[in-house]
């Protein structure tokens, strides 16, 4: 893409910024909270609300909407002569962790304090995903002729399992390549694996004495390393009696089942172990068409290194085939999104939305 496109492109981009903070507050105003499951609302009301007033905003924008077995939302752009095409994807959730703790304002009534959107979900996602909508209608309004059309894809269970990519899997084809707004910057290039397990011993005496004699990777044996990804990594141990659970973050250097052997071999007589879940590593090329179409987007706007990186954090690009982790936070921003009084800085918002606008209008004119 030429910089006078460029150019013209992020003039769209910046015209969006009122109308993305107007319609953004009206989507964080909402508990997406799970809840119980109802009819037409496998993940409660509140994600489901949600997922109706996207589906009005998008239309509102100018977009055709499908709802995909209420658990995902769609907003197509399908410029003539590409209906019917592979198209591009980028998948983000409306569904929030719950808002606990104490906040300074209340957590579904957004507020901007010293130029920061205060809000759950503000970072964690649907800022980011509002602002690929908005950043659709950017690239729309420009003019551009685009060779595939384009979906913005909201799911509703992210938080909770990211049930709702397989499901929507069952009835749409994936995109043929995309993004997650819902990591970090740059472009990640790959995801470690992650998979869970249980072990059963024959009493709580014996698992406590399981846990003691082997309190961390090295002891078990686990301290496998990739050049790229750096060590495997247990998380999350729990013992409630006699049963020990824990995940592996684990490089494509191994796998769940040469892990689930060498657990094996670390338990008494009497002792099991198995396998509860296993979600496997994320691996595209940096050089690839993918990542250098998003690098090329992150440079253009920020004037920063965009080489692609790894991430030891788990997305819908885990789910989703074809799409790697692509903003929102930049380098040195962490640990924000699930606490108490969540932010998101409008300055930031406004720096995603023009690079998503660079990064839809390449994705969907280039050679992948």
């Amino acid at each position: 893409m030429n910089k006078e496109c460029a150019s013209g492109l992020l003039k769209q981009a910046q015209a969006q910024k009122q109308p993305l903070l107007t319609g953004l507050f009206e989507i964080l105003s909402i508990n997406s909270e799970r809840g119980e499951a109802e009819a037409g609302a496998p993940y409660g009301p509140g994600p489901r609300k949600a997922l109706e007033e996207t589906m009005k905003l998008a239309e509102s924008l100018g977009f055709s909407t499908e709802t995909v077995l209420d658990q995902v939302g769609i907003a197509k752009y399908e410029p003539e002569g590409t209906e019917g095409k592979p198209y591009i994807g980028v998948v983000g959730h409306l569904d929030v962790v719950c808002a606990e703790g104490e906040w300074t304002t209340p957590p579904y009534e957004p507020a901007i304090r010293d130029n920061r959107i205060y809000a759950r979900g503000a970072l964690d996602n649907k800022g980011p995903v509002l602002a690929c909508l908005y950043a659709l209608k950017a690239v729309r309004d420009s003019g551009m002729k685009l060779n595939r059309p384009v979906w913005i894809i909201f799911g509703t269970s992210e938080e909770t399992g990211m049930e709702d990519i397989p499901a929507y899997l069952t009835v749409k084809e994936p995109p043929v390549a995309g993004f997650t707004p819902d990591c970090k910057y740059p472009v990640v290039y790959a995801e470690r694996g992650r998979s869970v397990y249980e072990l059963t011993f024959a009493d709580e005496a014996q698992a406590a004495a399981w846990c003691e004699v082997h309190p961390d990777e090295a002891s078990l044996k686990l301290d496998i390393r990739d050049p790229e990804f750096g060590i495997l990594q247990l998380r999350n141990r729990k013992q409630n009696g006699n049963t020990v659970t824990f995940a592996a973050s684990y490089p494509p250097a191994t796998d769940a089942e040469r892990i689930l052997a060498i657990l094996e071999e670390s338990l008494p007589e009497g002792a099991g172990t198995a396998l509860v879940s296993d979600w496997k590593p994320v691996f595209f090329r940096k050089d690839g068409p993918l990542c250098a179409s998003l690098q090329w987007a992150y440079e253009t706007v920020t004037g920063l290194d965009g080489t692609p990186v790894t991430t030891t954090g788990g997305t819908y690009a885990k789910r989703m085939p074809n799409i790697v982790p692509f903003g929102p936070s930049f380098p040195g921003q962490k640990g924000i999104a699930h606490l108490p009084d969540e932010w998101m800085d409008v300055d930031d918002l406004m720096k995603n939305l023009e690079i998503y606008t660079l990064a839809i209008a390449d994705l969907a004119t280039r050679e992948l």
